[in-house]
């Protein structure tokens, strides 16, 4: 049934439901059959789906609802007024689910649930079994017509796991933006300045921002939606701007004469529509307009913060992108990072106060990436003060954790995080609720977004970071509220600066979170101090108090901030692609005199910088990074080094293809490092390399990422026994000029077959591995007079002396005087073994070749 007609039924069935009795027996089958029948277009109901299904269990038998064959679905329904997360006095103290999930377990493999429903004739919440702990969706009779689409798995099989509908709401989300940013990119005067990319990339997360907010219902039911449609297209661009400014001013403040259509926003604060300025939006036509109300009639509300972030940052130039080194992170990928390095063992201790069982793992080692996995809800026991005292504890240990993005990009990693630690305080708020009795907890909500810090070198990856933590908070305080049974309190939002724009690498990280008026204000403080007691004047009684108040001022005043841990994934550049910037980086981070310095990766500057920045606290860190660095030389020029000077790996990630949640996808090969300084008093969980799905307990962890002693295997410059020299192959730097194509060979002899004494085979690893033609004017040992006579030579030799000449680099100027020859000769004029410089990883063995002395080997081989 398409969904237009869907939504129209669901209106009929709110209608009549609204005001039936709602009485579980004789009412529930009439529900579901109207329910799956005229809303959702299944035919013979009856004969395909299960009413009262007997369960055999422990010597008795009893009856599960409803059972949905076709697509799995177990649904328990209880009369209206029964609370879906109460326990129920008739059946042993079991929620809803609880006792659905006994039904589902005592009944054969081929019959358990993929989906578990239960409903109380006003609500419907639904568990995905493919994630049995993660919150249940929750659906009210009254939203049924704008949320029917949710309940497209109750008939269709195919529909996925919640998880993978986020995942595609999210990328239908990223190219409605994508589609609006482009259009809206045409509208400005000169679209191609800086100036207008920045005033686009502000305009584009506040509408972002106005969309979701709308569907989160964090503004009136529709306000912005009506705000677009009835606003006249040559006005809407001066209303938009009215708009903004109303949203960042408090209803105090307010022009006690401004329109009720603007009066109806709530003041939203956070700092996200501060100094909106004329020049942010351009003039706005019919066809944008369209666009705008199009892009609010998407439902926002089911994006993931997290995905939608890398999404949204997909609208910058790619190129710019691909400059940049960054790559965009599924959720999966993020949790290989998070999850070992603290959120494993937070899950653990919180399982050992709810539950029985507190092993997460799977027997390989490897933790699914939902953030509570392989424990069953039935298994959680009752709390006494004992348990409660260490949630709260635990619940304030979460709330003092500090976290540092030092290339935070689009925030993803920052707002996954964020995601996953007030989801397990929501476990701990919820078990609280629910084992508090007569006591008074204080039961709130502590884990703020203001723990989470990120420095990022774009502005508009600034603006989408944080405006993703917004949502993420928005979300998370909604799921808050369905457990404590009360609104939540979204707007205004807190003022966050967390997320800052500059080079991480030009920036002192102990600065962030820092409040720059409260150092300063320190720093008056200290002066005014100071000046006292040089006039000797002012002073109180006791000096002495007042010295050490002094003294403490100061120390407050040029105090470093220390995070819990440092995460993330900074940008990929290889040390021949970096440009200028990039390498007066490098030479800043590591001196002049740093090994092998211009042949490392740009990643290379956060580890160290990340272990100067540690030295002497208890931070840990855990990077994603090109496979490289645990690779051959840049072991000995990098990890090597580091380790001598302290940096200890915990965990490892060996190599894997790191694919990205944007919409041009990144595929690249990473390894993750996860680390502390020698000497911290931080805890250290069991060393662990993890190696595709297998998880290898460590005794140490080397710069190889091996079980294995800190060995460096460092270059050397003549082989360990006597045997020849392995070399380069020898390399043109010609423009071309000396090389010819088959085809150009075959034409070169037809003109001037003397040629044929100066020409060889020339071979690269293309050539050698797929069986490639090539050739090469090979004129070491040609006469000047042979060359001069040549019109083809005199004329390619001309072309190679003028590229060389031109270029910026002096050792390639000079071979200017001998252009006929190749820049670079290891030749042997004698057989020789190949070996090319890169082939398949999926290959059995590395291709080796005998050459005969007249074959040229290129430069991307070895010989």
């Amino acid at each position: 049934m398409p969904l237009n007609i869907q939504k129209q039924a669901a209106k009929k069935f709110v209608e009549y439901w609204t005001f039936q009795r709602g009485s579980e027996k004789g009412e529930d089958q009439r529900f579901w059959n109207m329910l799956l029948r005229d809303v959702l277009g299944m035919d013979d109901v009856e004969r395909r789906t299960q009413p009262q299904v007997p369960v055999q269990m422990k010597g008795t038998t009893k009856f599960l609802d409803l059972w949905i064959p076709e697509t799995k679905v177990l649904i328990e329904h209880k009369s209206r007024g029964i609370k879906l997360d109460a326990p129920q006095s008739g059946h042993d103290g079991k929620t809803p689910y609880e006792q659905a999930l006994e039904y589902n377990q005592a009944r054969g493999y081929s019959d358990k649930a993929r989906w578990i429903v239960t409903c109380n004739f006003d609500e419907i919440w639904v568990y995905d079994m493919d994630k049995p702990l993660a919150e249940p969706q929750k659906i009210k009779l009254g939203d049924l017509p704008k949320e029917v689409a949710r309940l497209g798995f109750l008939v269709d099989s195919t529909v996925k796991s919640i998880r993978e509908k986020e995942k595609e709401i999210s990328i239908q989300a990223g190219r409605i933006v994508g589609e609006l940013y482009k259009e809206l990119l045409k509208r400005y005067a000169d679209p191609g300045s800086s100036e207008t990319l920045k005033a686009l990339n502000r305009l584009c997360v506040r509408l972002v921002f106005l969309f979701y907010a709308e569907d989160a219902e964090l503004f009136p039911k529709d306000a912005f939606w009506r705000f677009l449609k009835e606003t006249p297209a040559k006005f809407l661009r001066g209303q938009l701007m009215k708009l903004f400014r109303v949203l960042d001013t408090p209803g105090g403040r307010r022009d006690p004469y401004l329109e009720p259509e603007l009066c109806a926003f709530p003041y939203t604060n956070g700092g996200l529509f501060k100094g909106a300025d004329e020049s942010d939006i351009p003039p706005l036509d019919d066809e944008i307009k369209e666009l705008l109300i199009r892009s609010s009639n998407f439902d926002w509300r089911e994006i993931s913060p997290t995905i939608f972030g890398a999404l949204f940052e997909s609208t910058l130039n790619p190129v710019t992108r691909r400059a940049g080194g960054m790559v965009y992170t599924s959720v999966e990928n993020i949790h290989k990072v998070i999850d070992p390095l603290f959120l494993n063992d937070l899950i653990r201790r919180v399982n050992e106060i709810l539950y029985k069982q507190t092993d997460l793992l799977t027997p390989n080692g490897v933790r699914d990436f939902e953030i509570v996995s392989g424990v069953s809800r039935e298994q959680i026991r009752v709390l006494n003060k004992k348990d409660c005292a260490a949630l709260l504890a635990l619940q304030g240990e979460m709330a003092s954790l500090t976290f540092l993005d030092p290339a935070c990009g689009s925030g993803n990693f920052l707002t996954e995080t964020y995601i996953c630690l007030r989801r397990l305080e929501n476990r701990i708020i919820a078990a609280l609720q629910q084992g508090q009795g007569e006591l008074d907890l204080g039961i709130s909500v502590k884990v703020s977004i203001a723990q989470f810090h990120g420095i990022e070198i774009n502005d508009f990856a600034v603006a989408v970071a944080k405006t993703a933590l917004w949502i993420a908070e928005a979300q998370m305080l909604q799921e808050t509220a369905q457990i404590l049974h009360r609104e939540p309190d979204y707007l205004p939002l807190k003022d966050y600066n967390g997320i800052v724009e500059g080079n991480a690498l030009q920036m002192d990280w102990g600065t962030l979170g820092l409040s720059v008026s409260e150092i300063e204000a320190e720093k008056d403080d200290a002066q005014g101090i100071t000046d006292s007691i040089a006039k000797g004047q002012g002073l109180d009684p006791s000096a002495a108090s007042r010295i050490l108040y002094f003294a403490e001022a100061v120390k407050r005043a040029t105090a470093k901030n220390n995070f819990s841990y440092i995460i993330g994934n900074p940008p990929f550049v290889g040390g021949k692609l970096m440009d200028a910037s990039q390498k007066e980086d490098m030479v800043a981070i590591f001196g002049k005199k740093w090994k092998n310095l211009g042949n490392m990766d740009y990643v290379s500057c956060w580890y160290k910088k990340a272990i100067d920045f540690m030295r002497g606290t208890d931070m840990r860190a855990a990077l994603v990074s090109t496979n490289s660095i645990a690779q051959g030389q840049a072991v000995a020029s990098l990890l090597g080094p580091l380790m001598s000077d302290g940096l200890e790996i915990d965990f490892a990630w060996r190599t894997f293809i790191w694919d990205s949640e944007s919409v041009e996808k990144a595929h690249v090969h990473c390894v993750i490092i996860g680390f502390h300084i020698k000497g911290s008093t931080a805890l250290h969980t069991q060393k662990t390399i993890f190696d595709n799905d297998t998880a290898i307990s460590a005794t140490n962890i080397n710069g190889y990422l091996m079980d294995a002693p800190n060995i460096v295997i460092d270059n050397r410059t003549r082989p360990l026994c006597d045997v020849p020299l392995m070399d380069f192959g020898n390399m043109p730097n010609d423009g071309g000029n000396l090389l010819l194509t088959p085809e150009e060979h075959d034409a070169v002899l037809k003109s001037e077959p003397r040629l044929a004494a100066v020409i060889r085979p020339f071979v690269g690893a293309t050539e050698f591995i797929n069986g490639k033609k090539r050739y090469c004017f090979w004129l070491k040992d040609a006469s000047p007079e042979f060359m001069r006579s040549s019109p083809i030579l005199r004329k390619r030799i001309e072309a190679v002396r003028a590229l060389r000449l031109a270029s910026t680099a002096a050792p390639t100027r000079e071979k200017a005087n001998i252009p006929h020859l190749f820049f670079y000769i290891s030749h042997p004029d004698s057989p020789y073994l190949l070996v090319p410089s890169a082939s398949s990883e999926n290959r059995r063995y590395i291709p080796i070749g005998f050459m005969d002395g007249r074959t040229i080997a290129s430069n991307l081989v070895l010989i």
